[in-house]
């Protein structure tokens, strides 16, 4: 074989080798960022509220469902959130089976609160996360802390955030009822808008943030804006997680583009990205706990989802 030729294989080998997730997809972690301070106290001890036993494992339609909902509402109250009508709550009926194969039907309540832009107040990011999980089957709670009190709590401080630190657009902050059952607090949303759809810039959404044991997270949504790839996600930094993206169609992982709520609203043609960890052991098990979550990560994480929101907010 020709010398030349055993070079150009040995090159193809190694091409081959990078169009992986981990060299293709891994974000750019040299670049510097300014310091995002989230009040990483109060996050944790809302997400250990919402994933204790108090809580009912947060099922649609149940007391643990309402007691979810008040919490949620009073945090928002808490920051001064402003009401897109005249509560925190938009209610919708629903029919859907739960992850159990059980038929479920009732009422919901997704939770919206807003931050009003400086300069586009008629514009608005919906940064959301779902808060429903899947209650009590036989004796066991699951109190689905990764998923999703982990997203829900992570909206505090976001929230929080953008109150001290305004943005140019307004900012919907949505806690999503109705997931577990298939996307209903959020297809509920997007077909019966308080706000018009041709005003919404983007979705942001967090679905699992809370633990992975290969430190990575992934933002998937890339794929369908060529400004939310160059603009925002080739911006993001962070020296202490492994950003990732992919998982939306164009490699040989799971397409997560309809896995949460985020796929409400691309159904609708709006810009998204999501946040979240590929599925762990204790993924929609009892034993997905607030012991299991790990700290550091998962404030790393809400840092990396502000981060985003922010460079959303600049370029569109």
């Amino acid at each position: 074989m020709k010398y030349n030729t055993i070079i150009i294989i040995a090159l193809l080998i190694i091409f081959c080798s990078c169009n992986t997730r981990v060299q293709k997809n891994k974000l750019n972690n040299n670049i510097t960022e300014v310091a995002i301070d989230v009040d990483s106290v109060n996050q944790i001890e809302s997400l250990k509220t919402l994933s204790s036993d108090i809580y009912l494992g947060r099922e649609t339609g149940t007391k643990g469902g309402d007691l979810s909902r008040n919490y949620i509402a009073d945090k928002f109250s808490a920051l001064k959130l402003e009401k897109l009508g005249d509560s925190y709550f938009q209610s919708f009926k629903y029919n859907g089976n739960n992850d159990h194969g059980e038929a479920k039907k009732g009422l919901a309540y997704n939770v919206l609160g807003l931050i009003r832009g400086t300069k586009n107040s008629n514009k608005f990011i919906v940064v959301g996360a779902h808060y429903d999980h899947l209650g009590i089957h036989g004796k066991k709670i699951y109190n689905g802390a990764d998923d999703n009190a982990s997203g829900t709590a992570a909206l505090f401080s976001i929230a929080n955030y953008f109150k001290n630190n305004p943005p140019k657009n307004s900012i919907i902050i949505a806690a999503w009822d109705g997931e577990e059952i298939g996307l209903l607090g959020s297809k509920y949303y997007v077909n019966h808008p308080i706000i018009l759809q041709k005003d919404i810039l983007c979705n942001i959404n967090m679905d699992m943030i809370g633990r992975n044991r290969q430190n990575e997270l992934y933002v998937t949504g890339t794929r369908h804006s060529k400004v939310l790839r160059d603009s925002v996600v080739s911006k993001l930094y962070s020296n202490k997680i492994k950003l990732l993206t992919g998982h939306d169609g164009d490699d040989r992982e799971d397409d997560w583009t309809y896995s949460s709520d985020h796929g409400s609203f691309h159904q609708k043609g709006i810009p998204f990205l999501y946040f979240g960890v590929e599925d762990h052991q204790d993924y929609h098990r009892a034993s997905d706990t607030f012991e299991k979550i790990e700290q550091e990560f998962y404030i790393e994480a809400t840092r990396i989802v502000i981060q985003a929101t922010k460079k959303v907010d600049e370029v569109m």
